[in-house]
This record gives C-alpha cells, sequence and structure tokens, in this order.
C-alpha cells in the first residue's frame, strides 16, 4: 500500500460498524487489524442504492462459491460494483447472513448480545440508509468450508495481524463494515477485534 496516497481512514472498533463512500477508481483496503476477524460488509450503488452488492446473485455470476483476485462484487441487477484486486487471506465467505437480535435469542438465549445487522444499519444511518431492508453481507475473512456431505463447517479465519483484502470500486459506492460480534463460536476464533478501512487512489 505504500505507492498508494490514503484519503480517508477509518477505524471499525469490535463489536461496532462503520460506512463509508468510496469514489469510482478509488480503493477500499479492509484490514484485519489483531487477526482471526470476520468482517462484514455491504455495498450499495451510490446513484441508487435500490441497486446493492448481492452474494446468491455473485454466486451465480462467479460460478462459484469461492471470491479470487479479479472477481467483481455483483450486483442484484448483476453488474459488478466492485472488483477484488488484493487478497492476502484467500478464504471468506458470502453464504452466511449477518448476525441478528433472532440469531443470539434463538441460538444462545441472549437478547442484549451486539450484532452485524444492527451494527450495520446504524453505520448506514450516515447516508440515509438505515432503515432500508439490509443485504446478504460477504462476510470477509470468514472461514468455512464444505465437508464430504456438503454441510457448513466453520473454523476460525486463517488471517493474521495485518491481512487485509483491497477492493476497486468500479462505480461510486456506500460501503458499510461490522467488525463480527460473534464471540459464542469460532467465527472470530472466540474473541472480537477492531478492524480498519482505508481508502486509497
Amino acid at each position: 500500500m505504500s505507492n498508494r496516497t490514503l484519503i480517508e481512514e477509518i477505524p471499525v472498533p469490535a463489536y461496532e460498524g462503520r460506512s463509508a463512500l468510496v469514489r469510482k477508481g478509488q480503493t477500499l483496503y479492509i484490514i484485519d487489524v489483531e487477526g482471526k476477524q470476520v468482517g462484514d460488509f455491504v455495498c450499495y450503488n451510490a446513484a441508487d442504492p435500490d441497486e446493492h452488492v448481492s452474494p446468491v446473485h455473485m454466486r451465480a455470476s462467479l460460478s462459484s462459491i469461492r471470491l479470487k483476485i479479479g472477481d467483481g462484487l455483483y450486483s442484484n441487477r448483476r453488474q459488478p460494483l466492485m472488483q477484488l484486486t488484493r487478497d492476502t487471506v484467500g478464504r471468506h465467505d458470502f453464504f452466511f447472513p449477518a448476525c441478528d437480535y433472532y440469531r443470539y435469542k434463538v441460538d444462545f438465549g441472549l437478547e442484549e448480545h451486539p450484532n452485524c445487522h444492527d451494527n450495520l444499519q446504524k453505520a448506514l444511518q450516515q447516508y440515509g440508509l438505515g432503515n432500508r431492508e439490509l443485504p446478504d453481507p460477504i462476510n470477509w475473512f470468514m472461514n468455512n468450508a464444505l465437508d464430504e456431505n456438503l454441510d457448513y463447517v466453520i473454523e476460525e479465519p486463517l488471517s493474521k495481524p495485518g491481512d487485509y483484502v483491497a477492493l476497486l470500486a468500479l462505480t461510486d459506492v456506500i460501503v458499510a463494515l461490522s467488525s463480527c460480534s460473534q464471540d459464542l463460536a469460532p467465527v472470530n476464533g472466540f474473541k472480537v477485534t477492531p478492524l480498519l478501512m482505508q481508502i486509497t487512489v
């Protein structure tokens, strides 16, 4: 990243979410500060927020359930809004929804636990998008795999401190990122830590 010009740096504290506007041609770096931390990520077309990155359309457009350098982040209109240009981890998820109030209430008996759904909606209020139905996220650094029975196995992330992905904006986009709040399962190695967004050109 040394040959890039830093435009904005946005810390994402543990158990919280933040949003940002990324202009066409700018690159968004999502950095795992301490390692083993998942980031739930959503992305909207800034000119028309009815268009947003859609994991189900991504799986169809990519004919894959994994993300590779050069892949587009496809929208519900089957257009790439961003492109994955660098990736130091290589294992991410775009199947699971954001954890929410019901996840912790139904599965863990907790009603006050922080969750990514609320974190993302709160972060998006800055751009007037907080009351919209939240799209399913891309879960950066989440380490899940299919076993021989095609069942999901979730393990601790492979990301180490300072690992990152870089996303080139193909149009002006509004993004939001939540430091995943799951501390009751291996998703974040049972410890929630901060993330960092950097916007560069």
